[in-house]
């Protein structure tokens, strides 16, 4: 199996300038470079640059996947979006981890996983994901929920004790992922069933209001107007938004979502298990009510087939003397496929030593038809009385 890597990395805070694009070229001389975004696929060899130092310097997410399983999603935020307390109730895994520079906070998400036996295409996956980070700017922790959510599953696949922790404050809306989120979910693999059972102590998200904005912003102290206004003109408009918008609504991603849970990550496992089992026994459940279905529509149908073909009296005999005499093969084929349905009449009506005698007086009138005789053995006709 060849191998594949790709990577994709996006600036969305602000632009790459012409010396930091001139700075990258440096790393790949076959990427695909502009101003917000830097994407390069190998199918051997190995990219140069490290993600974790790119991310630090200059992007705000990454995206990873090799076709012998590893995936990975990085999501860099400013400090004062996020913060890395907070992120650490949800982060704290191999599988999802806080990286901390001076100036942002950067969540990573790990996924070693069996490997892919084809040719994985990965183009453009990250972008779908993006939102998610800016819902998690504004104080939408369920980002931070579904990286708990990933940790706690591997250490479950893993055999391994050390995730066996209690569950961090539940966010609203769990139950229903914004499509964001559902990309980032699935690209990780996080298992449905889990994130059911999860869902389950989640209320619904309520959409946020913004009514008496226009108010809220005009009593604002002119230094932090000031500050907001430079973000802007500095390219930094989607952080100045988050930071006013997070402030506006009293957003706090230290006290946002559900506290005091006493629900733990093998719990939840354990009842994610108990859920996917009842899931599928009602899955082969209806699988079996569906195939019993069928045949009983089948049954009907060939009673009705066979009723009419009673009504019919001898002619579909005369119809299999014509068929035989065309000498056709695709004609034989139906000839003996009418004499099963003839079989299945004669048993139902107690005449079977009579149909046997008829299909042996066909036989024996046409002896040196190998093809016809072949066709009558196959479909399990009489050889002997």
């Amino acid at each position: 199996m060849s191998e594949y890597q790709y990577y994709e990395f996006l600036a969305l805070d602000k632009p790459l300038t012409d010396k930091q694009r001139a700075e990258l070229r440096k790393l790949s001389s076959r990427a695909e470079i502009t101003a917000t975004r830097f994407v390069n696929e190998y199918s051997y060899g190995d990219f140069r640059g490290s993600p974790e130092k790119l991310m630090e310097r200059y992007f705000d997410a990454f995206l990873y996947l090799a076709n012998w399983g590893t995936r990975r999603l990085m999501l860099r935020f400013p400090r004062a979006l996020l913060d890395a307390e907070v992120a650490r109730q949800y982060c704290h895994t191999d599988a999802a981890s806080v990286i901390e520079t001076s100036d942002h906070v950067i969540i990573s998400l790990y996924l070693d996983r069996d490997p892919d036996n084809y040719w994985v295409e990965a183009d453009d996956r990250l972008g779908p994901m993006v939102q998610a980070r800016s819902d998690l700017a504004t104080g939408d922790l369920r980002l931070l929920y579904l990286a708990w959510l990933l940790g706690a599953q591997r250490a479950g696949e893993d055999d391994e004790d050390t995730i066996d922790d209690t569950e961090p404050p539940v966010p609203a809306g769990l139950g229903d992922l914004s499509a964001s989120l559902r990309a980032i979910a699935d690209f990780l693999e996080i298992d449905k069933d889990l994130m059911a059972v999860a869902a389950e102590t989640s209320p619904p998200l309520e959409e946020p209001a913004n009514d008496g904005l226009a108010e809220w912003i005009t009593a604002l102290p002119a230094a932090e107007k000031d500050t907001l206004l430079t973000m802007v003109a500095d390219g930094e408009g989607a952080q100045g938004q988050a930071l006013l918008l997070r402030r506006f609504r009293g957003s706090n991603t230290g006290t946002t979502g559900r506290s005091g849970s006493v629900r733990t990550a093998t719990g939840l496992r354990a009842a994610a298990e108990s859920r996917a089992a009842d899931r599928k026994k009602a899955q082969e459940q209806r699988r079996r009510e569906e195939q019993a279905r069928k045949a009983a529509a089948e049954a009907a149908a060939y009673a009705k087939r066979l009723d009419e073909l009673a009504a019919e009296g001898e002619a579909p005999w005369k119809q299999i003397d014509e068929m035989i005499a065309t000498k056709k093969t695709s004609e034989y084929d139906r000839a003996a496929a009418l004499l099963r349905d003839l079989r299945a009449l004669a048993k139902r009506q107690g005449e079977e030593a009579t149909f046997a005698k008829r299909v042996l007086d066909l036989r024996a009138q046409y002896p040196g038809r190998p093809g016809l005789q072949d066709r009558f053995n196959k479909a399990g006709l009489p050889q002997t009385i």
